[in-house]
């Protein structure tokens, strides 16, 4: 395995962890009634993208590369309401993302570059875990809107951080 794909698979882990502790900072903020919230009929519940994000990375990586039973039902991640208590929802989250960044971690360097077929889809190992953090880092950001809006508060993302820096 080269440096390169070392930095990438560590990195990948590493964004998909601090989506985690932003995604379980806005759960820990919320009610149960804040949580199964929906706008309106064309969005999404907190409760329900936290099952969607749980379903899809136990798809792609747990069941693609880890070579687990893919026991994904996607329909339920958007029917199950306040059926799953904020404590389900927080652990799941953790523990599908923690298996996650450890399989990914010990993908082995012939993973990266063979062809997998997953939920329809044709893509390398690499492809997978790219889709698998831009999609949760996609969640996390309507998770965070959704919990502002519900709490009207900033969520301190980058509280102690100069982010006028200018680049040198």
């Amino acid at each position: 395995m080269t440096d390169t794909d070392k930095i990438f698979l560590e990195q990948s882990a590493r964004y998909m962890t601090m989506s985690l502790d932003r995604i379980t900072l806005c759960l820990d903020k919320l009610d149960t009634s804040q949580i199964w919230f929906k706008p309106n009929q064309n969005t999404n519940s907190i409760g329900n993208l936290v099952l969607h994000l749980c379903g899809n990375i136990c798809q792609y990586i747990l069941s693609g590369l880890g070579e687990v039973e893919d026991k994904r039902d996607r329909e339920s991640e958007f029917s199950l309401g306040s059926r799953v208590s904020k404590e389900e929802l927080v652990s799941n989250i953790k523990s599908t993302i923690e298996a996650s960044c450890e399989t990914i971690l010990s993908v082995e360097n012939q993973l990266l570059f063979k062809e997998f077929k997953l939920q329809g889809f044709t893509m390398t190992g690499l492809e997978a875990i790219l889709h698998v953090t831009e999609h949760l880092s996609y969640h996390t950001g309507q998770i965070a809107l959704l919990t502002k809006l519900a709490r009207d508060e900033d969520l301190g993302f980058y509280k102690g951080l100069d982010l006028n820096k200018k680049n040198k």
